[in-house]
């Protein structure tokens, strides 16, 4: 069961990364839009230096993707590998196929955006991502509540990296451009926030099982959290213990995989809009 649900993931990070180059290529390009995050900083160096579109994706995710695996872990570096390599095999495909969506750019973007918020949602979901700013804001957020012991949200830090994309796309592109790009923005992470519940919330994992030292040991030792603690009771299961542990997104995956390797425990998952301490 666990390895057809890994099996899963990577067909569903697969298929949301071809979404995603169908997107960009065929639909969002054509239309003078870009996408948000690294991918639109490999956009616009490729539009200013006139090389392959495919080789500056490759350039810009390249040093995200190393600090991922130094920070975020092996799997998940492997998922993200995997779908920044479909998605930019997809763009070397779909440049090639010739395609025109004929009708405003206001409609073709916001349809091309609606495409990409849904593929990148699938690989989200399904714990890959091929958006260093992501990562980027993934690692700060956790080196800050590392030295803190505070829990921070990642969307400061995937706003001000995205203003920066945009502010750019103005400044050296022209303002249509920027405009239509922003849209793409809005529309893609409006769907991918309905699929994925705000990925870039806190979550709040609260976990009822009989091996709580267990479980708080393979916390503590792979994502370097702690635990509040709470005495519970089941009417069935009789006496329990129900911890309560607050990650990011990127960190699910991880978690799932500790709640799994300890038999018998019940977990639920919840976004969390704000910690007042």
């Amino acid at each position: 069961m666990k390895k057809t649900q890994g099996i899963l993931s990577y067909i569903f990070i697969i298929l949301g990364a071809i979404m995603a180059s169908f997107s960009v290529a065929l639909i969002l390009l054509p239309n003078d839009a870009i996408d948000y995050g690294t991918a639109g900083v490999a956009i616009i160096i490729s539009k200013l230096t006139g090389l392959q579109l495919s080789l500056w994706m490759i350039a810009v995710f390249l040093p995200f993707l190393i600090a991922g695996y130094i920070f975020l872990g092996r799997s998940f570096t492997i998922k993200a590998a995997v779908g920044s390599i479909v998605y930019t095999l997809g763009l070397v495909f779909f440049e090639h196929i010739l395609f025109e969506l004929n009708t405003e750019h206001f409609l073709a973007v916001a349809f091309g955006g609606a495409i990409l918020g849904f593929g990148l949602s699938l690989i989200l979901r399904y714990g890959g991502c091929i958006d260093g700013s992501e990562i980027l804001a993934n690692i700060i957020v956790k080196k800050l509540s590392d030295k803190t012991g505070r829990n921070y949200s990642m969307t400061p830090v995937l706003l001000a990296f995205n203003a920066l994309v945009y502010l750019t796309v103005f400044v050296v592109i022209d303002a249509t451009a920027a405009l239509l790009s922003l849209l793409v923005y809005v529309v893609a992470t409006s769907v991918i926030d309905h699929y994925t519940d705000h990925f870039e919330s806190i979550k709040q994992v609260t976990i009822i099982t009989q091996d709580p030292d267990g479980i708080i040991s393979d916390i503590k030792r792979q994502l370097n959290k702690t635990c509040t603690i709470m005495n519970s009771r089941g009417a069935i299961a009789g006496e329990n213990t129900t911890l309560f542990c607050y990650i990011s997104y990127f960190e699910l995956s991880v978690m799932k995989e500790i709640i799994s390797n300890h038999p018998g425990s019940f977990s639920t998952v919840s976004t969390i809009d704000e910690i007042i301490r």
